[in-house]
């Protein structure tokens, strides 16, 4: 099965060593963020995990935990985008977050590394103009460490306009000036541009629309072809196989003013003064009245001779 980590917080960023408990003890819970006292429990052994996904902005604190996660399969997406602290105030400096990219690509390979250029907004501190420049500049220093630039427009989500309320959609003209111009730059770099949830208007430039977290993907990273059970996509327009996240909502501590998984600064800052890096919970303990259930999980690699 796959273990994703990052679709609700950053857990290499805030929760490295709690991560490394968990694999350590072999096991994690989590809870049902829309029903809190019904609780999933994980094992975390190569056995039955085939993949462990990651999505973080700042992949350095878990560097340190690598050789416990050598015997899982692994993909990794880093995200670097052009935004200061107005926008992103805890995102780590991006020469030094560039930096531990590279080195994590040498350590886990390129094929299980994915950059991540993404949300990109239109403002006049941020115009077309900066964004192609600033992705050039970054798809240079990226080039040989990884083969994919997944982008995507900001979504206006109900969290996103409390939090952001100045931004604003990006208008469908400058949506094709900038997937155009990414798709030529990711070219010239070995990239391929993968858009997230954005239709197929960018495929004819030559962008990849089939989604940025799928099977194929997955079966690339860990050079082996895999035999998925059917499930229905997380959010319409959205191709990626979403499975098994451990991670929790409103308890990331970038505190990036357009995150669709923060409710606002305080929650997040609440919720993280209950984490305990030896509970088997991101946040808190279990309490009186949780039903903690065992998730049913089996390898998914397929045994039979490929040609990964």
């Amino acid at each position: 099965m796959i273990i994703n980590t990052g679709q609700r917080t950053d857990i290499p960023a805030f929760y490295s060593q709690w991560f490394a408990n968990r694999l350590k003890e072999g096991f994690v819970m989590v809870r049902n963020p829309y029903n809190p006292q019904s609780v999933t429990r994980y094992r975390l052994s190569p056995d039955v995990v085939d993949v462990i996904g990651f999505c973080t902005k700042n992949p350095a604190p878990m560097l340190p935990h690598l050789d416990l996660l050598s015997p899982f399969g692994q993909f990794w997406y880093v995200t670097i985008t052009p935004y200061g602290k107005e926008i992103e105030p805890h995102v780590p400096n991006k020469l030094l977050v560039i930096d531990c990219f590279k080195r994590l690509s040498d350590l886990v390979g390129i094929d299980s590394m994915g950059w991540r250029y993404d949300p990109i907004l239109v403002s006049a501190a941020y115009p077309v103009e900066r964004h192609i420049a600033a992705f050039e500049y970054m798809a240079r220093e990226l080039s040989g460490y990884t083969h994919t630039a997944v982008i995507s427009f900001i979504d206006l989500y109900e969290k996103t306009k409390r939090n952001f309320p100045e931004v604003q959609e990006v208008s469908p003209e400058d949506r094709l000036m900038l997937g155009k111009a990414f798709v030529e730059i990711g070219r010239q770099y070995g990239m391929t541009i993968r858009p997230c949830a954005e239709g197929t208007a960018l495929s004819p430039f030559g962008a990849d629309c089939s989604g940025c977290m799928t099977v194929p993907m997955y079966e690339q990273a860990i050079h082996c072809p895999l035999k998925v059970p059917r499930k229905p996509p997380a959010r319409k327009q959205c191709a990626c196989y979403l499975s098994g996240d451990i991670g929790a909502y409103n308890t990331c501590g970038h505190l990036c003013r357009y995150c669709y998984a923060n409710y606002d600064a305080e929650t997040v800052r609440r919720n993280m003064r209950q984490h305990d890096p030896e509970s088997p919970l991101l946040i808190g303990h279990l309490m009186p009245g949780d039903q903690v259930h065992d998730a049913e999980q089996e390898s998914w690699k397929d045994g039979q001779l490929s040609m990964f």
